[in-house]
């Protein structure tokens, strides 16, 4: 009779890292559910997390290495494989050098140890060029709110907060535990203000939802700050001891009236600026302001997260209970060799043209590199190693993407299935799941650190992530830089200055905490005689001299986005990438129970817009942009579901890939950041 028991780790489905219970009869896994104990989701699955298991089985599954052929991939054992791409990559980087190769990841198999192996192994090997999903997807908020406050992290204290304000985020579809955090901040009276291109899920549940065209977000963030200013509704000892620029970003904010910012955002400015400003001077400094997704894709999308950071100095809801709150972090040691092996002078790809972005991030562009690639300038560019990322779906201008790929002399994907972007390689590696090895997750809001474990051992010829880089950066040369035996080593090695040991975390599966909530705690460091904050001034920054350093405005200057003024060949305002719970971005459309759930692609637009061009609810239009265009089924917005000139189309579908339409030649000046939130489009009928 076979055992049955319980194994609890971290659901990886998606970045949420929600707990669970994964059942197991003998050596099967039988279900998945969600971990009563765990802090964070208190039991709860999303449909992506229950149906786990469906990944895990799926027929689809990659279990062997797979070599393109003449005649198609042919499986191949994995020592061969290894060998070959090895032997592959020393014969690049002989004939174009080190730096002809690059890594990328992506993070369908997990968001934390596996980026940082992937950084640290190509410096190992001697190429700078660290390419990830990150640079069109998070980092610009990083940078955003690092300009202002420094690169460290600071989260929302919802649980404290007094009023919550969400904008460009929309969390019952892309963080359901954060919206069970909000509804018991509701519970205890907190207020709740939604701000959107879309009158979202979120924004059903708020006390005030505004509006607001896509890419003007800066605008109403600034006269935000000019209402504040002018009511002296401030923190004036916060702001005299701690920030840098008020009186420069007080004369700037004047010209962000009402009526200006009604004409940029489209919204009642002057009946909706003053509620807004009012809610935070009553709730101040425990006013939690959340900056979302739907900020990055425009061409002013980190000076508009600045202009929202600046609000949180302005009322001094920096570090403070209920407000802009910085987790106490765990003393995790660091993987990647940017400190032994910085390698900048072999000129990672695109640092010049985005400069900040590599500061901050040592993030390489990966819109250059598609040019790059198909040019051969400023350098050649010959070979891609690429874990679990999908970007023949999910980068901008797609066709570009696959045309760039296949012209690599070697191609290598890392997966859990023969995906889109797969589907190009030259070898198909396959992907540990997240039920098949071990890794160091923390949760910085609850102070906690998970050991996740190994449920059960991967298929023979199916490597985790440390033991794929081990044993290529062995073969290659670069053993030294990989010298543990495995996961557990190297897990062991991570903690050895927490004072933490395996032994305990493997005692505590639904998280070990390892601090308790401290507030203020740049108060703590100037004490100690340190800057208060990880800026260059060590302090708030308005204004920055870094910036001004690269001949960038000091100031978070709004730059209307050219949407504003339609072009008549292209008279839409397209926004992509809205989450659907199902999905988390291109993962999930191969598995039945998911892609079941949301059977098709779809356009929103308004119900005026859909009068005008004939077309009602299921209707076939073309979306086309100066780009390309795709075939899509309509659906008819209702009320204010969406603006009038606003579409939305949510990407991951193949059938309908909507980054065929986005642009990888315009991007936001700071970040590189590509236009995909306010692409100018025309739609028409189709037959």
């Amino acid at each position: 009779m076979s055992e049955t028991r319980i194994v609890k780790t971290l659901c990886r489905m998606c970045d949420d890292r929600c707990g669970i219970d994964v059942h197991l009869d003998g050596d099967k896994i039988t279900r998945i559910e969600g971990n009563r104990d765990h802090v964070w989701n208190r039991g709860r699955l999303c449909i992506k997390g229950s149906h786990g298991l469906e990944m895990f089985t799926s027929p689809q599954r990659l279990k062997h290495p797979l070599k393109r052929t003449e005649q198609g991939f042919v499986e191949i054992p994995l020592e061969q494989a290894l060998d070959e791409i090895a032997e592959k990559i020393k014969g690049i980087q002989a004939k174009y050098g080190a730096r002809a190769v690059g890594v990328w990841k992506g993070e369908a198999v997990g968001f934390a140890q596996q980026e940082e192996l992937a950084r640290r192994w190509i410096h190992a090997i001697g190429s700078p060029n660290y390419f990830s999903n990150d640079s069109a997807c998070f980092a610009s908020r990083w940078m955003g709110g690092g300009l202002v406050l420094g690169p460290q992290g600071f989260q929302a204290d919802v649980d404290n907060a007094k009023c919550l304000i969400y904008w460009g985020q929309n969390p019952p579809n892309s963080h359901p535990n954060v919206t069970q955090q909000i509804n018991r901040a509701r519970e205890r009276g907190a207020r709740l203000i939604v701000i959107d291109v879309r009158f979202t899920q979120i924004a059903r549940q708020a006390d005030l939802f505004v509006q607001v065209r896509p890419g003007t977000d800066g605008a109403l963030a600034l006269g935000i700050i000019r209402e504040l200013i002018q009511n002296d509704w401030l923190d004036h000892d916060f702001i005299e001891r701690y920030t840098l620029g008020f009186e420069r970003l007080k004369e700037y904010a004047q010209q962000f009236t009402y009526d200006y910012v009604a004409k940029e955002t489209g919204c009642d400015a002057a009946a909706l600026i003053p509620q807004i400003a009012r809610e935070i001077r009553d709730s101040m400094p425990r006013t939690g302001i959340v900056v979302g997704n739907g900020f990055e894709h425009h061409e002013n999308g980190v000076n508009s997260i600045r202009a929202v950071t600046c609000i949180d100095g302005l009322i001094g809801s920096v570090d403070q209970k209920g407000g802009k709150y910085l987790p106490v972090g765990l003393d995790i040691r660091y993987l990647p060799l940017y400190d032994q092996k910085p390698l900048k002078e072999l000129e990672p790809l695109g640092a010049d043209k985005f400069p900040v972005l590599y500061d901050f991030r040592h993030e390489c562009h990966t819109m250059t590199l598609m040019d790059t690639i198909l040019s051969g300038e400023p350098y050649p560019i010959k070979a891609i190693v690429m874990t679990a990322a999908n970007p023949a779906i999910t980068n901008p201008n797609s066709d570009k993407v696959r045309k760039a790929l296949s012209s690599l002399e070697l191609f290598v994907v890392r997966d859990l299935f023969l995906s889109e972007t797969a589907q190009l390689a030259d070898y198909v590696l396959p992907a540990a799941s997240y039920l098949e090895r071990s890794e160091l997750v923390t949760h910085g809001l609850f102070h906690t650190v998970t050991l996740t474990n190994r449920v059960l051992p991967p298929p023979p010829e199916v490597q985790d992530e440390y033991q794929f880089f081990h044993d290529l950066a062995h073969r290659l040369g670069a053993g030294e830089y990989f010298p543990w035996e495995n996961e557990d080593a190297l897990n062991a090695w991570l903690l050895e200055d927490t004072g933490l040991t395996l032994e305990e975390l493997k005692k505590a599966p639904s998280g070990y905490q390892y601090a308790r909530p401290r507030y203020q705690k740049y108060r703590e460091r100037e004490a100690d005689g340190e800057p208060p904050f990880k800026t260059p001034s060590g302090k708030v920054e308005f204004v920055s001299d870094y910036l001004a350093g690269y001949g960038y405005p000091d100031l978070p200057v709004y730059i209307p986005p050219k949407t504003n003024q339609p072009d008549p060949d292209y008279p839409f305002a397209l926004v992509t990438g809205a989450r659907k719970l199902p999905f988390c971005h291109a993962r999930g459309h191969n598995l039945p129970a998911l892609s079941q759930a949301l059977r098709s692609p779809e356009i929103e637009i308004h119900e005026a817009d859909a009068q005008k061009l004939g077309v009602k609810e299921g209707d076939q239009v073309r979306v086309t942009s100066r780009i390309g265009s795709i075939v899509i089924p309509v659906h008819v917005a209702v009320a204010d579901e969406i603006m009038p000139g606003v579409v939305q189309i949510t990407h991951g579908w193949k059938e309908a890939n909507v980054n065929r339409l986005t642009l990888d030649d315009t991007f936001d000046f700071l970040s590189g950041f590509p236009v995909m939130k306010s692409v100018p489009v025309r739609v028409e009928k189709e037959g």
